[in-house]
């Protein structure tokens, strides 16, 4: 089957028309990991692996950039921690709810912790070595270039920096057989168990759509990823069972056939 083809400019509009009408439900959930326990689980993680790899600084003098920060979830939980964080997003309706969240986390943000602007992820206008850690969740894969995301992030971050990108090979279904037979037994499992299905009130025709759009989508993951980020000079290992510490057990059910990686990179030369 021929690849489809479509220009960037078109399928970014046609992304972020996407994301603006989903940027209010997509909140909602952020808002529920934000009062419940995964805030504590995250926040754990990502501080924890920011201080194994870059040593006792102290956080204040760390700088984090949230690539595709959405509703802000990872920008709220660092700031909370003390990091100094930039969030970029490429539509205006996440960064409202994300400024929304943050204006709601209980006061414990000091005013202009967290510095929002509108980019592209792969284009961000900011400063070369700007950066200690990057951090990105879910985002890579909806990109049309990826590659170009990861050489934007190599640009940005110091030396010595730290990426940390979590993602999934979520639409890997529309082109492999197998996983299309472990994505309907996910469902399969969602509809047994009772489980919150987290697709509803998503357009899943049109998502699926712009899966396959991205490249990504036909890849297989985080095999390419790791390969990219060695062209680019980066030291990379994949953590292919972060899912089993950072999920919950309904995103287990719902995702058992796209389990969550973490791609963990790092630049070289001293801090």
């Amino acid at each position: 089957m021929a690849e489809q083809t479509v220009s960037t400019s078109s399928f970014a509009r046609r992304n972020a028309a996407y994301w603006t009408g989903r940027a209010e439900g997509y909140s909602d959930v952020n808002r529920e990991e934000l009062d419940g326990s995964q805030r504590r689980v995250w926040a754990s993680w990502i501080d924890g692996r920011i201080r194994e790899r870059l040593g006792p600084r102290a956080r204040g003098s760390l700088r984090v950039l949230d690539a595709g920060t959405g509703p802000g979830f990872f920008a709220i939980i660092l700031a909370e921690l003390g990091y100094r964080v930039w969030a970029v997003d490429y539509t205006d309706a996440m960064l409202d709810q994300a400024r929304a969240n943050e204006a709601r986390a209980n006061g414990a943000l000091e005013p202009g912790r967290i510095v929002f602007r509108r980019a592209d992820v792969a284009r961000t206008g900011l400063a070369s070595g700007g950066f200690d850690v990057i951090v990105s969740r879910n985002v890579t894969w909806d990109l049309p270039d990826p590659a170009a995301a990861y050489a934007e992030w190599e640009r940005l971050l110091a030396p010595g920096g730290l990426l940390l990108n979590f993602d999934a090979a979520w639409y890997r279904y529309l082109y492999d057989g197998g996983a299309a037979a472990r994505r309907r037994r996910d469902r399969d499992n969602v509809r047994r168990t009772g489980v919150a299905d987290d697709t509803a009130g998503t357009d899943v025709d049109e998502m699926e759509a712009i899966a396959r759009l991205t490249p990504l989508s036909r890849l297989e993951r985080p095999a390419w990823d790791l390969d990219e980020l060695a062209r680019l000079g980066l030291d990379a290992v994949a953590d292919e069972r972060a899912w089993e510490t950072l999920w919950t057990e309904c995103e287990r059910v719902n995702n058992a056939s796209t389990p969550l990686f973490m791609i963990e990179a790092r630049k070289g030369g001293r801090p």
